[in-house]
């Protein structure tokens, strides 16, 4: 029908202007009118076989360079290390562009190590949750910039993920896993953790994967976990914590000495401990939840609402007033379901 409107306006105005005015192609209707031969339509329909460029490496060459590069002297070879030792015995079969390509043509693709080589395990992302004190702890080191600019103190904080109680700290002059294990017992020691109802869980610095800190925990009965590499969300409380302690107002920007480092660590963790009301944990401080007092808080600042919300009822437009909910659970990793995991 468009065709047909085309032949009429044709005429008149023309066939470009014509196809315009009635949006056809210009190019239908020129086909239309001088239609190609059969003898053309069959010619192309029929597919083109691929033309072979005279550059091409014939087959013999093609099997001659393959058994070049995976004879056994360059199975573990590049192309480009092929190339260069060929070219020294005065061979040359094909650049080594072409070498890649070829290479790279064959079934599974051989452009890879052809060597048989140690992998790295795929690290499992951490799964762990806490409902209660002393289910789940994190430990970390962070550096303390010292009074020169080599000099540096290490700072050890034991965290448990459930209260954000830091249950054991040290500042030391140098890193190792004894002062480790040292901290570690202690704190142990001072929560009366039983065998086998304890996770720790750590980064993957060589003081955290040492042997007498393996060795330690086993003998404890407590199990150990660490986060993936390169992964510092795996280990988000500690991380959180130290910036908490690098970003107080009264942090120094460098410590004068390591009797320096530890008083105000002294002074961090007593108010950390004792004072700080986290926002992770319903604004109580990490010491009313370790110790079992956050509900019985909860329920004076309910009290204190409620009576509030009685005075002046207009004054709380939406509802009646209700302090921050206490924590129920702390996840490292929370899985897309965490129902499978407690069930």
């Amino acid at each position: 029908m468009i065709r047909e409107g085309v032949e009429l306006l044709t005429a008149q105005i023309g066939t470009l202007p014509a196809c315009r005015a009635l949006g056809a192609s210009a190019a239908t209707i020129y086909r239309h009118r001088r239609p190609p031969p059969p003898q053309a339509e069959a010619a192309a329909a029929e597919p083109r076989p691929p033309r072979r460029s005279p550059r091409a490496l014939s087959a013999s060459e093609r099997s001659a360079m393959l058994d070049q590069l995976c004879s056994e002297r360059f199975l573990d070879a590049s192309p480009a290390h092929v190339y260069a030792a060929l070219l020294d015995d005065g061979i040359y079969l094909a650049s080594e562009r072409t070498m890649y390509r070829l290479l790279a043509s064959q079934a599974g693709g051989a452009v890879r190590e052809r060597r048989n080589q140690l992998r790295h395990p795929a690290y499992a992302k951490p799964e762990l949750l806490a409902t209660a004190p002393n289910q789940l702890w994190s430990w970390d080191i962070s550096k303390l910039k010292g009074p020169t600019r080599q000099a540096c103190f290490q700072l050890y904080v034991v965290l448990d993920v459930y209260s954000r109680y830091v249950v054991a700290w040290t500042v030391q002059d140098h890193e190792s896993a004894e002062t480790a294990s040292a901290l570690i017992t202690q704190a142990a020691s001072q929560q009366k953790i039983q065998p086998d109802t304890l996770t720790i869980h750590a980064d993957r610095g060589a003081t955290m994967r040492s042997k007498p800190v393996a060795y330690l925990l086993a003998d404890l009965g407590v199990e150990k976990t660490h986060s993936r590499p390169y992964t510092s969300t795996d280990n988000p409380y500690s991380e959180a914590h130290f910036k908490t302690l690098k970003y107080r107002p009264a942090f120094p920007a460098r410590f004068d000495s390591l009797d320096h480092a530890r008083s105000f660590c002294r002074d961090f963790f007593a108010w950390y401990n004792d004072e700080h009301r986290h926002a992770g944990i319903g604004m109580m401080t990490p010491s009313s939840v370790h110790h079992g007092h956050a509900e019985t808080l909860h329920d004076a600042r309910q009290d204190v609402l409620n009576a509030a919300y009685a005075a002046r009822p207009e004054r709380f437009v939406r509802h009646a007033p209700t302090p921050p909910q206490l924590p129920t659970a702390a996840w490292i990793n929370k899985p897309a379901d965490p129902e499978d995991v407690l069930h």
